[in-house]
């Protein structure tokens, strides 16, 4: 007769249910939270406006609790302003502070130039040969989304490949709050700032590959120059509609 196995046998591999259950909900607040920042940083809500709660609870299909914790994380990133019992609001760069932020940001991104070609890889490099790719073949199909997700994934692939924590913290901590903005000036048609951006990038792409720090440091200070020009057009034009 075979012994049953005792009741305490159980699969030490095997996630208990309150695991699962987390793991699946921090994967739908992940989601979540993703779908609600492209919504913002591609301009479905105007500089200044109010965030319908009601509108995109609708569109995403959830209830009033886990849009008010998604939109606590975005405000930490800078993207919107938590109004105090009145919801909330898209956040608006007034000139100066525009000014100063992405001239912060072209500091950082021309330090971290300047590290990542001391420090990289083949294989980091490797990586950002292959989004550059990919984000071109967006820009070919006018897909701008796709560019845009492709684009950013290289500026912090250069952040990383500088290798130094301080610097990584600090350009997180501003990078948030230039997202919306940074996706409106490619938006820029009387420049083609869209294209313009593109040249830059392949000038940042060949600076990197041969390791001229100093170029690259320049380059990125300047793409974040022009960039900054035509965000302000955006955002002006945005903030008058």
């Amino acid at each position: 007769m075979l012994d049953s196995a005792p009741d305490s046998a159980v699969d030490p591999e095997a996630p208990s249910l309150p695991r699962i259950a987390g793991t699946v909900a921090a994967s739908l607040h992940g989601t979540l939270l993703a779908q609600l920042r492209d919504y913002v940083v591609e301009g479905n809500l105007a500089p200044g406006a109010r965030v319908p709660e009601r509108l995109l609870c609708e569109r995403f299909g959830i209830s009033r609790t886990p849009l008010r914790e998604a939109l606590k994380v975005l405000a930490s990133e800078g993207l919107i302003d938590l109004l105090p019992n009145r919801g909330a609001r898209v956040r608006q760069l007034g000139p100066e502070e525009m000014v100063a932020l992405f001239d912060v940001m072209g500091g950082l991104e021309a330090l971290a130039g300047r590290l990542a070609c001391e420090k990289i890889t083949e294989a980091a490099f490797s990586e950002i040969e292959r989004l550059h790719h990919a984000m071109y073949a967006a820009y070919l199909r006018r897909d701008l989304h796709g560019y845009f997700t492709g684009n950013q994934a290289i500026h912090d692939r250069i952040v990383e490949a500088a290798d130094n924590e301080p610097l990584a913290t600090t350009y997180a901590n501003f990078a948030g709050r230039l997202r919306r903005v940074r996706y409106a000036a490619n938006l820029d048609e009387d420049r083609d700032r869209w294209g313009e951006a593109m040249r830059e990038h392949e000038e940042i792409l060949d600076a990197l590959r041969r390791r001229a720090g100093p170029e690259l440091s320049d380059i990125l200070f300047r793409h974040l120059r022009n960039k900054r020009r035509a965000a302000a057009v955006r955002e002006s034009a945005a903030a008058e509609a």
